[in-house]
Formats: structure tokens, sequence, C-alpha cells
């Protein structure tokens, strides 16, 4: 803790940034029912807010790299931070739920350019090992997904509209604060040039893409937990708010404490696999007690869910960057590519999936299906690498190189 402590200005900057990014992610989960009420949404378009937000992530993640090595990274994440205000301003006035999807599309695109810049910054510009520095970015993604939820349910108790208005204001704060005090950015010709298509090309590795699947599915699972868990348990905002803070909380506190010893007794591959299998149980315990009525067991499945996801969000990169063949920056967006891929979709297929089966369960036990097919897949990757019990915590989030 004495290292954190220790970091410059620049990397407690951004590191703030970073956690008021992070927020956006499940800022909308406590409201997703005033929204409805207010603008008369039905299920189908409020997982749209979801989709979008991640679909479009897919995407950027191809040119998120081009953009940095193109016009540096302090531009690149600046943008995306000024898109977020953008975006998380304008919402605020949304009279219909169709514009409130299309800004969740303009906040994706903000919110990759950020998180794709975001790592660099700190791990460059902080002091001592690296680690310190990824202990100090894990931190502000468990507190942003904490916090996010929250925010948005003591805000939306007065109105729906509050909490991206507040996000809007916190975010410019973070954009100006990043505008003025982050270093300026190196001449062009000093930064390695990246291609769009290099992402995808590294998926030709085979542990770099029987990872990435195994990835897709369980986002898909946790995505389904953040979409439908709202509509599963239909609570007041500040209920539900309540319970995706302690999901956040349980899943910033084991990614630090728990995934590192989990890989020290397993090995990260193994760490990997029995993190989804736990996974898959909470995700059958939701199944079960949404066919049962039983809220109060939602709420259990939806917070004890963050103990596994804290794991695998520390371990599940680190397989997937023991490729050796492959530049970790280029690694790391072919891996995000598909591991959004199967956000995106998980969140707009959860409604429909209720409503083909007829139950609102369904969409739980396809989570917990979701989790078989991830073990089967990251059970092909044969990389010793893979399987070695060391974490190295910098290979586990993207972007973890400078441009």
């Amino acid at each position: 803790m004495s290292v954190m402590r220790e970091q410059p200005r620049t990397v407690w900057i951004t590191a703030f940034a970073a956690v008021i990014a992070f927020m956006g992610i499940g800022l909308v989960d406590p409201i997703l029912k005033s929204i409805a009420e207010a603008l008369n949404a039905p299920p189908s378009k409020l997982t749209l807010l979801f989709g979008v937000y991640m679909g479009v992530q897919v995407i950027a993640m191809l040119i998120t790299g081009w953009a940095a090595a193109r016009f540096g990274p302090k531009r690149t994440l600046t943008s995306g931070l000024v898109l977020i205000v953008v975006a998380a301003g304008i919402s605020s006035l949304a009279g219909d739920i169709n514009t409130l999807i299309a800004l969740r599309v303009l906040w994706g695109m903000g919110n990759a350019l950020f998180m794709a810049t975001a790592l660099a910054f700190i791990v460059g510009a902080a002091k001592g090992h690296q680690s310190g520095a990824i202990l100090l970015y894990e931190a502000a993604l468990g507190a942003g997904l904490a916090i996010g939820p929250l925010l948005g349910a003591v805000l939306g108790e007065w109105t729906w509209r509050a909490p991206f208005a507040g996000t809007a204001i916190l975010m410019l704060i973070g954009a100006i604060l990043c505008a003025a005090m982050l270093p300026k950015d190196a001449p062009r010709y000093t930064r390695a040039p990246v291609k769009i298509t290099d992402p995808l090309k590294a998926l030709r590795n085979h542990t770099l893409l029987m990872t990435s699947i195994g990835s897709a599915f369980y986002t898909g699972a946790l995505f389904t937990v953040i979409a439908w868990s709202p509509f599963a348990m239909n609570l007041r905002p500040i209920y539900a708010g309540m319970i995706f803070f302690g999901w956040g909380l349980l899943t910033a506190l084991s990614g630090v404490f728990l995934a590192p010893r989990a890989a020290e007794r397993l090995g990260q591959k193994n760490g990997v696999i029995a993190a989804i299998g736990a996974y898959g149980i909470v995700m059958a315990i939701a199944a079960i007690g949404t066919l049962e009525g039983s809220v109060p067991l939602i709420g259990f499945a939806v917070i004890a869910s963050g103990i596994p996801s804290g794991v695998l969000n520390t371990l599940f990169t680190s397989v997937a960057m023991a490729t050796g063949d492959t530049p970790r920056s280029v690694a790391s967006a072919g891996y995000s590519f598909l591991r959004w891929m199967g956000a995106a979709v998980a969140a707009v297929l959860v409604s429909y999936l209720a409503e083909w089966f007829g139950s609102t369960a369904a969409p739980f036990w396809f989570a917990a299906a979701y989790c078989v097919v991830a073990i089967g897949s990251v059970s092909m990757v044969r990389n010793e690498a893979a399987s070695a019990p060391d974490v190295e915590p910098e290979a586990a989030l993207v972007g973890a190189e400078e441009y």
C-alpha cells in the first residue's frame, strides 16, 4: 500500500478518471425500472442500453490502438472522456428510449477510447514495480463497478435523469484534470505503427483464440447478471443499487486478494476454470430463485457472483496473454474484441430468451450454459505459461503497454 501512496499526481488523476469511466457500466442498473416507467420502454429496448454500449466497444477495440498510435495516447484518452461527458449530459435530457440508446453508443465509444489508454498512462508513470500500478488500476475498476450502481440508486430515487447528469459533471472534472495535467504526447514518429487488422490477425494464435472464446461466453454470463437481474428482482432503485454495490465491492476485493492465491494454488488456467465453474453454479442459483420468485435468493446470487468475477478479471487475460509470439497490446485488443462481443450479444439476447421460453429464469439458465462452454474452451488451451502459478497482474487488463 505504501507503493500506491508514493505514486505521482499523473497516476492518481488517471485513476480518478478511470473510476468514473467504469461507473458507467453499472450506472443504469438500479434505474432500469424507473426508465421503463418514465419512457414507456419494453425490456427489449432497455437491454439495448447495455447491448449497444458494449457492441460499439467491440468495434472500437479494433481502432483504439491505431488511434493512440496515430494521434497520441493523451489525445485519445481525453477525446474519450469528452465523448462520455457529452453522451451522459445529453442523456439526462433524453425524451425517449431510442435517443437514450443512441447516446449509449456514443458513451461506449468514449469509454473504449479511454480504457484502451488509461492503463498505459498509469503503468508508464508509476513508481516502483508495475504490480503496484496495476493494483491501483484494479482498485479503480472495482471502485467504479461498486460506486456506479450506488450513485445510480441514490440519485435515481429523485429522478432517473439525475445519475446521468451527475456522471457528466464528475467526468467533466476528470477530463479537465487529464487535459491540463497529463504529460504531452511524444512525437508521432516515435510511436510504433499499429494497423486496424493487427488484433484480428493475433487471433490466429491457438492459445489466444481459445481463451478469447472462453472469455466471450463467460462475459456473456456476466452481462446476463448486469442486464437481466434488475428485471428479475424488480426493486426500487435504492435497493437494487445496494445489491449491485455489494457485487462491485466483492469483485474488487476478490480481484486484488483472492485471485493471486487461486493462481498460486491452482495455476492460472485451472484457476480460471474453477472460477468459471463457480460462476455457473451461482447462475443456477439465480435461475432457481427466479423460478421460486425469491428476490432475496436472486440478490444473494448477484452479490456472490462478484467473487468469481473478481478472480476472472485478474486471471482470465493472463492466460490469453501467455502466447509469447504477439505484442501484448495487440493480443489484448484481439482478446477484448471477442470478449466484449460476448457481452454485447448476451445483453441484447436476455429479453428475447425470456420471451421465447416464457420464463424470466431462462436467461440465467443460459448463463449457466455459457459457463460450461467457457470451461470447455479454456480446457483446450495447451500452453505451459498459461498453466504456471505466477500471476502477472499487468497482463490482466487491456492496454498495459505504452503505445
